[in-house]
């Protein structure tokens, strides 16, 4: 028996009904199941699915004949979420899957998990395979600190934005990328946070799973060499201590980009060098700093 602390104790039995049970599943080799998650897609009421057809795939593969399987992902969670929360309150235990890894990260099942604690529902992991963590203990870069931020945007001035909001920070990075968007992440990257040390890990657990490990532009070198194939997880070496100071004395930070530039107009620059001289203090091109401005 375990105890977690909410807004008040909660004592928490596994197996009692009306629970939710986020279940981890393979994210490649199947002998990474856990017996603990095939015996709780056995016992489970509800086994709710982010893509069904993959689940029955490895239902069938386990022998786990469920009881019921209810789709639920981004695209239907609206609707599929509150319905699956009624079913828990009836007494029904409820296990959530994604299609590869640990439910909730970089897919729907947050939600899932937030309605539940707000209704009181415990919420019950059953840990197993997750590709971040794998990528990150393999890719020989500090473990100590590290943050998942997962997939990147889709614009090219969100992804420069984003990334540098992770300029300064000292822990290791952890993406997920599509292997046809990851050598244009990989440019983006070596512009907005320098020739920083990766690890491109690729098809983790399957039988062609890589390392390539090294500076972002030699990782990209070696990208033209070799088509990318499989499902990445990105790791990034964090900045330095040093890189971490010079940022939090930026005398910048607090300012907007179009104060930014207005500061040096104010100083008899004009708005070209006033921009280019805003995009090296801040580490992006002068073409992001322009679009960023013309879309504001």
């Amino acid at each position: 028996m375990n105890l977690t602390c909410q807004n008040s104790f909660e004592v928490r039995v596994e197996g009692s009904p009306g629970s939710l049970y986020l279940v981890a599943t393979p994210i490649g080799n199947l002998e990474d199941m856990t017996y603990r998650a095939v015996r709780t897609l056995r016992e489970c009421d509800i086994i709710a699915a982010e893509d069904t057809r993959q689940t029955r795939k490895l239902l069938t593969h386990f022998e786990i004949q469920p009881k019921q399987l209810f789709s639920y992902h981004e695209h239907n969670k609206g609707a599929s979420g509150p319905e699956i929360i009624r079913y828990i309150i009836e007494g029904k235990n409820v296990a959530i899957v994604s299609d590869a890894g640990l439910p909730a990260i970089s897919d729907p099942g947050s939600d899932l998990v937030r309605l539940a604690v707000a209704e009181g529902i415990s919420v019950i992991p059953v840990p197993g395979a997750n590709a971040a963590l794998s990528g990150l203990i393999a890719s020989g870069l500090p473990t100590e600190r590290f943050t998942f931020i997962g997939f990147l945007p889709r614009e090219r001035k969100d992804i420069i934005a984003q990334l540098s909001s992770f300029q300064a920070a000292q822990g290791t990075l952890l993406f997920y990328e599509s292997p046809h968007r990851v050598k244009k992440t990989l440019e983006i990257m070596l512009e907005a946070l320098g020739d920083r040390n990766v690890a491109l890990a690729r098809e983790l657990t399957k039988r062609y799973e890589e390392f390539v490990r090294g500076p972002i532009s030699e990782c990209l070198s070696w990208l033209e060499e070799h088509p990318p194939l499989g499902e990445y997880c990105i790791v990034v070496e964090g900045a330095s201590a040093e890189e971490e100071q010079r940022e939090r004395d930026a005398w910048w930070q607090e300012l907007t980009l179009e104060a930014h530039v207005e500061h040096y107009e104010s100083e008899g620059m004009s708005r070209k060098d006033a921009m280019k001289k805003t995009a090296s203090d801040r580490g992006v091109s002068k073409r992001d700093i322009y679009n960023s401005l013309l879309n504001n």
